[in-house]
């Protein structure tokens, strides 16, 4: 049974950082890609940052050099380090990891973790 699970939301002020993390219950590198997506009061979901087993990463446009996806394989985890957070990065943020079995691909989710940016 896969399970992500987050930590490392919370309270900040515009301008201050926090460190996402997601741990997984099997080896991460069964993943094909895993990721940080994210979902505001009202607005759909949408992707902030993803990481390919081999470590190729991809960026959400507003983050604009704000945020880091990084993944440590002995750890079974991946993060997300943001900085510069703005009060518009105020959401609940979710880790995904994506793999593929037998003919399909799999999606797992994480319970999501709050971040909440006062200006």
């Amino acid at each position: 049974h896969v399970q992500l699970a987050e930590s490392g939301g919370g309270l900040v002020q515009a301008g201050g950082s926090l460190r996402l993390s997601c741990e997984a219950s099997i080896t991460i590198t069964s993943f094909a890609t895993m990721g940080w997506y994210r979902q505001a009061p009202g607005k759909q979901r949408e992707l902030v940052a993803t990481i390919t087993s081999g470590g190729t990463t991809n960026y959400a446009e507003f983050v604009s050099g704000r945020f880091t996806i990084s993944r440590d394989n002995a750890k079974k985890t991946v993060y997300l380090q943001m900085n510069s957070l703005k009060p518009e990065d105020t959401a609940v943020y979710y880790c995904n990891g994506r793999r593929f079995r037998i003919v399909k691909w799999d999606d797992y989710w994480g319970q999501g973790t709050q971040v909440t940016v006062s200006s």
